[in-house]
């Protein structure tokens, strides 16, 4: 993975933490410490790992656990769309938001990382196989 596509999984994991801590904060008082801390947790653990696997030598191992903690910050946001927290706005219910443009934004952002994640991924199988 060149430099360039690091500076672009970067930015794009910054696009996708700013656009969700606005969303977190949103999210019903009694799931601020619950559900809201977890997926604020995994996402940092992401960013934790993007910066291992940059500057390790091998990255077979990080890369994987990369892979599995982007997987449950996916399904973590799916189940917050599932119990309707996306739809709060101030921590109380705001039917005139529409909770589902909120997860579509998030979810294209949470995809395009997974992708970068995987070509990534896909990059150091072919250069062991060399």
């Amino acid at each position: 993975m060149g430099v360039n596509s690091q500076a672009v999984l970067n930015h794009r994991f910054l696009e996708m933490m700013k656009l969700l801590n606005i969303y977190l904060n949103h999210f019903p008082k009694y799931e601020k410490y619950a559900l809201s801390n977890n997926i604020r947790n995994t996402a940092y653990k992401i960013y934790d790992l993007i910066t291992e696997c940059q500057k390790r030598y091998y990255k077979k191992t990080t890369l994987t656990e990369l892979d599995i903690t982007h997987e449950k910050l996916r399904m973590q946001i799916y189940l917050a769309n599932e119990l309707g927290y996306f739809a709060f706005k101030n921590g109380k219910k705001d039917e005139k938001r529409n909770a589902y443009d909120k997860f579509a934004a998030i979810s294209k952002l949470v995809d395009e990382i997974g992708k970068i994640i995987g070509a990534w991924i896909k990059h150091i199988k072919q250069r062991a196989a060399q």
